[in-house]
């Protein structure tokens, strides 16, 4: 096949000369939506030659209403695709093994959309998002919903799926900005004095853990959902503010001293700080960063977050401990993160 086809090309030529052919012939009428979503870096249209070394190939999601049943019922449904489908694809195999597995099969994911919606968020936000599901959404959660593409939506509900994850409600969306800003205020200044006691090395720990906020902030006010670590740079680098935010990260993570990464954060928080006010989201009209005490290090102006906080009216926002924020501002732990209920169980444990 050709060197530069994507996935996501690759699937809706799929679609369209096999897959909805069969759809139509064996399953005349039925109400069902099309695309290549869930996971794969393909989803997020990153896949490149090296992506096709494992679970990369003919992959497609279908999903049918909650009410399907016989004769068109999921497993009807995927039990006839399998009878009808040719052996490949423009030369690749319809049927493969997933890393781990050993029994080759076809890779459309026939699922009903409230399934498919709770698997990847543990909700079905077509009911409605609550304050805790929202905190309990990681952006690569999100976006195995919301990325991709959809080649046909026959009435099923997935677009109505999309429209209602496609941002934070305004004042959580305060909360976890000001939540990132609580962080950054929280370990600034630690960078400074770990680099003056000769921990050159913890410095630059919490340099790029500092650095990692900072990009996280960056979404957070360009509203764009952040997806997990493998591609976190390379869709950090797509937003407009990183043309002036990713230089500023580049010196975080490679300056030589203490002070050239302090001033690139305060470089950067500017920059952010400049934007939000912008949005109409704060009126910080003063410097960014402040000193920390008498020492010679910096941390961001305390009225930031305040000022954030303050202009929350929801009574559900309000309750929320400050600085706790989302899911992903919680933890970087992999098993709680690709784990719905989990996630949601965390940002439960208020007292915690």
């Amino acid at each position: 096949m050709d060197d530069a086809a994507t996935g996501i090309a690759l699937a809706r030529a799929y679609f369209d000369d096999v897959v909805e052919p069969i759809l139509a012939d064996r399953f005349p009428g039925l109400t069902y939506s099309a695309g290549r979503l869930g996971t794969g870096s393909d989803v997020l249209g990153l896949d490149d030659a090296t992506s096709r070394d494992h679970d990369w190939g003919l992959r497609l999601t279908v999903l049918l209403t909650d009410d399907a049943t016989e004769p068109d019922s999921i497993a009807a449904v995927s039990a006839g695709l399998d009878r009808m489908l040719p052996d490949s694809f423009r030369g690749l195999p319809t049927r493969f093994a997933f890393t781990g597995e050993t029994a080759a099969r076809h890779h459309i994911d026939v699922d009903s959309i409230s399934h498919f919606l709770s698997s990847r968020l543990g909700f079905d936000p077509r009911n409605g998002i609550g304050t805790e599901e929202w905190l309990s959404l990681s952006g690569q959660s999100v976006l195995e919903v919301t990325s991709g593409a959809v080649f046909v939506d026959r009435e099923v509900g997935l677009e109505a799926a999309r429209r209602a994850l496609t941002w934070y409600p305004r004042d959580l969306w305060l909360y976890v900005l000001a939540c990132d800003w609580l962080r950054i205020a929280q370990e600034l200044p630690l960078m400074g004095r770990a680099a003056d006691v000769g921990d050159d090395t913890g410095s630059r720990i919490i340099a790029a853990r500092l650095a990692h906020a900072v990009m996280h902030l960056t979404f957070l006010l360009e509203q764009r959902w952040p997806p997990y670590a493998k591609w976190y740079g390379s869709l950090f680098s797509r937003l407009p503010l990183a043309g002036t935010v990713g230089p500023a990260v580049d010196v975080i993570l490679t300056a030589r001293t203490m002070e050239e990464r302090q001033d690139a954060i305060a470089a950067a928080l500017q920059t952010l700080l400049t934007r939000q006010n912008a949005l109409g989201l704060s009126s910080v009209a003063r410097a960014t960063t402040v000193p920390f005490w008498d020492r010679p290090y910096l941390h961001p102006d305390r009225s930031i977050a305040a000022e954030l906080l303050g202009a929350v009216t929801d009574p559900d926002v309000r309750r929320l401990t400050a600085g706790r924020g989302s899911i992903e501002q919680r933890t970087d732990n992999v098993d709680v993160l690709v784990d719905p209920a989990a996630r949601l169980a965390a940002v439960r444990m208020r007292d915690l």
